[in-house]
C-alpha cells in the first residue's frame, strides 16, 4: 500500500509539473512562394536594390508572450540581411551578386524571453543580366599574308557571359561591316576575308576590325537589357613578292652648268622593291639617249657627265634609266624604267635687259588723255624684257615703281623673254590737274639667284589736258548791298568761278537767271553784276533780290550759286500828312492826334518827329514830339482860361504842324490843323453832341448807326404789320387804317426864325465866297466838279443888348474855314457876331454842319466850295 501511495504522490507531482513548464516559441512554415513565415525555400534576385524589404519572419508563442526575431551569419560571411526584432522585416543591407555567390547561408531565430528557437535557412540568389560578354585571349592580333584567298578564315574570338540563360548566350557581329574587307561568324566568332576581297600590303599594311560580342538579353531591374563588349582585332599584312620595283622622286631633272668638269655626279636616280615587307635588291643601267655623254651607277644610281659642257652638241638629254629586281637567288626578276632629263646651262652673268624698237633702251615716253578707260593698255609704249641666261638664271620679276596703284605690269613674272604691257589700274588719278608728268621705274629683278641681277627702266608720261571739271564758284551764294539810289549801271558785286582745266575748257561764261534778276545784269567774262542802265532801285518797293548766277564751260558744263542783293534805304520820301489842311475837335483835357507817314523803307529814314512851328497865339498847345498827340497847355483847365488867353475868344484855332523825319539828310512836311475845342460839361448835358463829336473824324460809323436805328424801326413795323395781318384775317374783318396826327410845335422865337428865313430866302449863299487857306504843297486842290451847296446852320440871334444897325456883318464858325458875305469894299468885323455867345446851342449846329459837309464830301470824292 505505501508503494502505490508513492506511485500516486508521484503522478501529481509530475503532473504538476506539467502544468508550471513554458513552451517555446516556433516560426510559421508557409511554404515556396511565400513572403512571411520562416524562409524556407526563399530566393532573391540579384539586382535587388540595397535597402529593400525582402521577407518577413512570422511566428508565434503558445503561451502568448512577446517575440523577438533575429538572424546572423557566419563570422566567414557578409552580413548580407538585417531584421527588425520586434516585427521580422528583412532588409536588403549588402548588394547580391550571384556569379560569386548564389546562395547565402543565414541564421534566423525566434523568442518570447525564456526560450529562444533558432533555424539554419539557405537563401537561393537568381540570375538577372547584369554581366556583359567578355572577350578571352585580348589581344586579338593576328598575321595575314597578303595573297590570302578570300573566304579564308584569318581569326577566332571568343566572349563569355556569367549570366545564365538568354543572358549567357553570345553572338558577334563586325561594328562597321560596310567598310571593312572583313566579316564575323555570328555564333563561333570566326573571322574571314570577305567574297571577293584581297589584302594589298603595299596599300595598307594592317587592318583594324572593330568585332562585338551582345548577349541574348535579360530582365535588370525590371526593364530587359541587353548587354555588349568590343574588342578590336589588328591583322597585319605580310608582304610578298609581287611589285615590280618602283623609282622614289620623279620625274628627274638635271642641270649641267658651262664650268662642271668631267666626272661630276649630276643627279642621283632612287628606286626600290615594291614589295616593301621583304624588299630586294635593285641595280640601275641607262638604256638610251645618252650618247656617251653620261653613265650611271649600277648601285647607286648616280648619274655622271663623262664630257666637258663645251663638247656637248644638245641643250637637253632626255635619258632612259633602268632598274631591275633581283630575287633572292640572284636571278633578274620584274622591272622599271624612267626618263631623266638634263639641261646643259650656262652660268648667271646676264642681268635682264630692256629693249625697244631699235635695241637696248632704258627710257620710254609716253603722251596720253587724262582719265583713260579701266583696263585700257598703253599701246604706245614698245617694251620688250630679256635674260639671255638659261633656266632658272633666266627668271625674274617685273614691277613698277613709283605712284601705287596706278598702273600695273604684264606679266609679273617672266622667264627669259617677254613683251611688257603696261595697263591702266586706277583711272581717276591720273588726273591732268594733279600731275602734268607721271613718272614711273619699270624694275626687272630675279627670282632663284643669290645673285639677283636686275636692271631699271624710266617710264615717262605726259598727260594732256581734258574737259574733264566742271566750273566751281569760290562761294556757294554771294551776298551784296548797294544803295536804293544807285544810278543805272553801278556795279553790284564780282562772282568768281574757276575751271581747272586748260586751254578753252577752262574759260568761264557767266548768265544770271531767276525771278529777281530783271533788274541786272552780268558781265559773262568777268563775273560783275551790276544794275540795269535803266533800273529804278526803290527798296520801298523791294528791298531783297535774289537770283541764280551761273558759270558754265564751252562744252556746256555748268555749276550754279545763289546771289542775295539787299537794297540800303536812302532818305528820298518826306514825311507825308493824310491832308495838307486838318480839322480836329479837341475835348477839354484830351488829346487830339496828328499823323504823318514817311514811305522810307528801313529806320531812321521813316521816324517822324512832330513840332508846332506857328501858333497864334504860341502858349496854347503843345505836341508830343514822338506821338504827335496835341493837348492844351497843363495851365488851361476850363474854356474861360482859354478864353482869357485868345483875344478874339474864338472855339476855333489854327496850328502849323511840322513832321520830320530823323534821316540824314532830314525832310520835313507842314500842314494846317484847325482845332475846335468844347468842354465836357456841354457834352455831358447833351449827348446827341457827344455822339456826334465821337462820329465827326468817322462819319460812315454816325451812318452805320442811323442805319441799325432805321433797320430796328423796319423790323418793328413790320412785325407789328403782321400781327396786325393775322389778326384781322381770323376775325375777317377789315379795320380802318387809324391816322395819328401830332400837333406842330411850337415855333422858334419869331426874331430867330424870321433871320434864318430871310437867310434862306435871299439865297445867301451866292453873297458868300470861300475863305481859303495859303496855298500848300500837299493839299489837293482839284475839284471834280461843284457839290449840293451846303445847308448852312440857323445864324445865331442878335445880342439883345444892342439890336442890329444896318446891314449886318456875319459868318458862321465852321471846322474848316468860315463863310462871309461878299462886300465890294472890306470893312472891319463886328466883334459881336464873330464870337456868337448867345446861341442855344452853337456846338451841336456846327457838328452837325460839320458831319453833313463830310458826308457829302465823300460822295463826291472831293471837297465842295459853295
Amino acid at each position: 500500500m505505501g508503494r502505490g501511495l508513492r506511485a500516486v504522490l508521484a503522478l501529481g507531482l509530475m503532473l504538476l509539473r506539467l502544468a508550471q513548464a513554458n513552451f517555446a516559441p516556433y516560426f510559421f512554415d508557409n511554404g515556396v512562394g511565400s513572403t512571411n513565415g520562416n524562409m524556407a525555400l526563399f530566393s532573391l534576385p540579384e539586382d535587388t536594390p540595397v535597402g529593400s524589404h525582402v521577407y518577413t519572419l512570422n511566428g508565434t508563442d503558445p503561451e502568448g508572450d512577446p517575440i523577438s526575431y533575429h538572424i546572423s551569419f557566419d563570422p566567414s560571411a557578409r552580413s548580407i540581411f538585417s531584421v527588425d526584432p520586434n516585427f521580422g522585416n528583412i532588409t536588403l543591407i549588402e548588394e547580391l551578386d550571384r556569379e560569386r555567390e548564389d546562395e547565402i547561408e543565414a541564421i534566423i531565430s525566434i523568442s518570447d524571453g525564456l526560450n529562444l528557437v533558432a533555424e539554419k535557412v539557405t537563401i537561393l540568389v537568381t540570375d538577372a543580366n547584369d554581366e556583359a560578354p567578355r572577350f578571352i585571349q585580348e589581344p586579338y592580333i593576328v598575321q595575314v599574308p597578303e595573297d590570302t584567298p578570300a573566304g579564308s578564315s584569318i581569326a577566332k574570338v571568343h566572349a563569355v557571359d556569367r549570366d545564365t540563360g538568354s543572358g549567357g548566350s553570345v553572338t558577334y557581329f563586325l561594328k562597321n561591316p560596310h567598310s571593312t574587307k572583313f566579316s564575323v561568324d555570328r555564333h563561333s566568332g570566326v573571322l574571314r576575308l570577305q567574297a571577293g576581297a584581297t589584302l594589298d600590303y603595299e596599300k595598307a599594311r594592317a587592318h583594324f576590325i572593330a568585332v562585338v560580342a551582345k548577349d541574348g538579353g535579360g530582365r535588370l531591374r525590371g526593364a530587359n537589357v541587353a548587354l555588349s563588349a568590343t574588342t578590336t582585332v589588328t591583322v597585319n599584312v605580310e608582304d610578298v613578292q609581287d611589285m615590280a620595283p618602283v623609282f622614289v622622286g620623279t620625274p628627274y631633272y638635271g642641270y649641267v652648268y658651262e664650268d662642271t668638269l668631267p666626272g661630276s655626279e649630276v643627279l642621283t636616280v632612287v628606286a626600290m622593291d615594291g614589295d616593301r615587307g621583304k624588299p630586294n635588291r635593285v641595280l640601275y643601267s641607262l638604256v638610251n639617249g645618252s650618247d656617251g655623254a653620261f653613265e650611271i651607277n649600277e648601285t647607286s644610281g648616280a648619274i655622271s657627265i663623262t664630257q666637258s659642257p663645251a663638247q656637248l652638241r644638245r641643250e637637253v638629254y632626255e635619258l632612259h634609266v633602268q632598274v631591275t629586281e633581283v630575287s633572292s637567288a640572284g636571278t633578274p626578276a620584274a622591272q622599271t624604267m624612267a626618263p631623266v632629263t638634263i639641261r646643259i646651262v650656262d652660268l648667271n652673268n646676264h642681268p635682264p635687259t630692256f629693249y625697244g624698237e631699235s635695241g637696248p633702251q632704258n627710257r620710254f615716253e609716253l603722251s596720253m588723255y587724262e582719265h583713260p578707260p579701266q583696263g585700257e593698255i598703253l599701246r604706245g609704249l614698245k617694251i620688250t624684257v630679256n635674260d639671255s641666261d638659261q633656266g632658272a638664271n633666266a627668271k625674274f620679276n617685273l614691277r613698277l615703281v613709283g605712284p601705287g596703284g596706278i598702273f600695273r605690269v604684264v606679266p609679273q613674272t617672266v622667264l627669259n623673254e617677254a613683251q611688257v604691257t603696261i595697263i591702266v589700274e586706277n583711272s581717276a588719278t591720273i588726273d591732268f590737274e594733279k600731275f602734268k608728268v607721271l613718272t614711273f621705274k619699270l624694275l626687272a629683278i630675279e627670282v632663284n639667284t643669290p645673285e639677283k641681277f636686275s636692271s631699271t627702266a624710266d617710264i615717262v608720261i605726259q598727260l594732256l589736258d581734258t574737259n574733264d571739271n566742271v566750273p566751281k564758284f569760290t562761294s556757294h551764294y554771294y551776298i551784296a548791298r548797294i544803295p536804293e539810289n544807285a544810278p543805272g549801271g553801278s556795279n553790284v558785286l564780282a562772282v568768281t568761278a574757276v575751271d581747272p582745266d586748260t586751254g578753252p575748257w577752262g574759260e568761264v561764261k557767266y548768265s544770271i537767271y531767276g525771278s529777281g534778276a530783271d533788274l541786272f545784269l552780268i558781265h559773262p567774262s568777268s563775273g560783275i553784276i551790276y544794275t540795269q542802265p535803266w533800273a529804278n532801285l526803290d527798296a520801298e518797293d523791294t528791298a531783297r533780290y535774289n537770283f541764280y548766277v551761273k558759270a558754265e564751260d564751252v562744252e556746256g558744263r555748268y555749276s550754279l550759286a545763289e546771289v542775295f542783293v539787299t537794297l540800303l534805304d536812302v532818305n528820298d520820301h518826306y514825311p507825308q500828312f493824310g491832308k495838307s489842311v486838318q480839322e480836329k475837335t479837341m475835348v477839354l483835357g484830351t488829346p487830339v492826334k496828328i499823323e504823318a507817314t514817311d514811305q522810307d523803307a528801313e529806320e531812321p529814314n521813316n521816324l517822324v518827329d512832330y513840332s508846332i512851328t506857328h501858333a497864334e497865339p504860341a502858349n496854347v498847345f503843345d505836341i508830343d514830339t514822338h506821338t504827335g498827340e496835341i493837348r492844351l497847355k497843363n495851365s488851361i483847365r476850363s474854356l474861360d482860361a482859354l478864353h482869357n488867353i485868345t483875344p478874339s475868344g474864338d472855339h476855333t484855332w489854327s496850328l502849323e504842324v511840322q513832321a520830320k523825319d530823323r534821316g540824314s539828310p532830314s525832310f520835313s512836311t507842314t500842314a494846317l490843323l484847325k482845332i475846335d475845342i468844347v468842354d465836357t460839361e456841354m457834352l455831358s448835358r447833351n449827348p446827341m453832341a457827344a455822339f456826334l463829336m465821337q462820329t465827326k473824324d468817322n462819319p460812315m460809323k454816325a451812318v452805320g448807326v442811323l442805319a441799325g436805328i432805321m433797320a430796328i424801326i423796319v423790323a418793328i413795323t413790320v412785325l407789328i404789320s403782321t400781327a396786325t395781318f393775322w389778326r384781322n384775317k381770323k376775325s375777317s374783318k377789315v379795320l380802318p387804317v387809324r391816322r395819328v396826327l401830332r400837333k406842330r410845335p411850337n415855333p422858334a422865337p419869331r426874331t430867330v426864325r424870321i433871320e434864318w428865313l430871310k437867310f434862306r430866302r435871299t439865297k445867301a449863299v451866292d453873297k458868300f465866297v470861300l475863305r481859303e487857306d495859303p496855298p500848300n504843297e500837299n493839299c489837293n486842290n482839284n475839284s471834280l466838279g461843284s457839290a449840293p451847296p451846303a445847308k448852312a446852320p440857323a445864324p445865331p440871334p442878335p445880342p439883345s443888348m444892342a439890336p442890329s444897325m444896318g446891314p449886318a456883318h456875319w459868318m458862321v464858325p465852321t471846322v474848316s474855314g468860315s463863310l462871309a458875305p461878299q462886300q465890294p469894299h472890306p470893312s472891319p468885323k463886328p466883334k459881336a457876331l464873330a464870337k456868337p455867345k448867345a446861341a442855344g446851342r452853337p456846338v451841336q449846329s456846327a457838328l452837325v454842319s460839320e458831319l453833313r459837309q463830310k458826308f457829302e464830301k465823300k460822295n463826291v470824292h472831293n471837297k465842295a466850295y459853295f
